[in-house]
């Protein structure tokens, strides 16, 4: 991936970058010289530049991305990392918490991409979009969750082929990391203390590996969990 900016690191958009598997991303892109710009309602590490964003409102995501992106002087990659989640029964998971659900997971990974293309087209830029096992198999109690995921799967194949050969497009799958994305659920919801999750770092550099392959060459999809990953296959 050649830098939009001649003489410096690419310049990689990560949404949900100051937590999780986003704040390892933003990590890895520093680490390797690169310069990380964040998308979040809370601040990343200091010293990165950021835009305060409730994904929820799509609109207001297209506005803050472009904002980044102009003030970055371009954009070489986008790694759609924000996700959010609340398990339960459809008919116990308020409307509003469902919706906003499917805003932030899915709505917003369109948003934010739609928003940076122009910057990409200019770098022959990436995009890497985060779905998780549950895009490809479903389970109970995650009907929002796994709508949104399903839907970042479909929406990132059907988008790696109309942008072949203007900008690279990678579907990442993930498993279960440990992050703190478990520690607001209802306890029946949360990963028991044996359970086996896979290190964000580890995540974040199988995403690099996919942002380093040169203009023309594609690692289209990557399925990385843990090896005794109960949602996978």
């Amino acid at each position: 991936m050649t830098a939009a900016t001649p003489g410096a690191g690419p310049t990689v958009l990560v949404t949900g970058g100051s937590s999780g598997l986003g704040a390892a991303v933003l990590a890895a892109v520093a680490g390797s010289g690169g310069r990380p710009l964040v998308l979040d309602r809370q601040p990343p590490v200091d010293g990165v530049s950021w835009t305060e964003c409730d994904l929820a409102d799509t609109r207001a995501a297209e506005v803050a991305t472009r904002h980044l992106a102009e003030q970055a002087g371009g954009l070489d990659a986008v790694v759609t990392a924000a996700g959010i989640d609340v398990p339960g029964r459809l008919a116990d998971v308020p409307g509003e918490t469902w919706d906003r659900i499917i805003a932030v997971d899915l709505l917003a990974t369109a948003a934010v991409i739609r928003a940076a293309l122009p910057f990409l087209r200019t770098s022959r830029g990436h995009i890497v979009t985060v779905a998780s096992t549950l895009g490809v198999k479903a389970v109970s109690d995650a009907t929002a969750y796994c709508a949104a995921k399903f839907g970042v799967v479909g929406f990132t194949r059907a988008l790696a082929a109309e942008l072949a050969g203007q900008v690279g497009v990678t579907l990442l799958i993930p498993g279960g990391m440990r992050t703190a994305f478990f520690d607001e659920r209802d306890p029946q919801y949360r990963p028991g203390a044996d359970a086996i999750l896979n290190d964000p770092v580890d995540t974040a550099a199988a995403i690099m590996f996919a942002l380093s392959q040169p203009t023309g060459c594609a690692v289209r999809e990557m399925v990385v969990c843990a090896e005794q990953e109960t949602s996978y296959p």
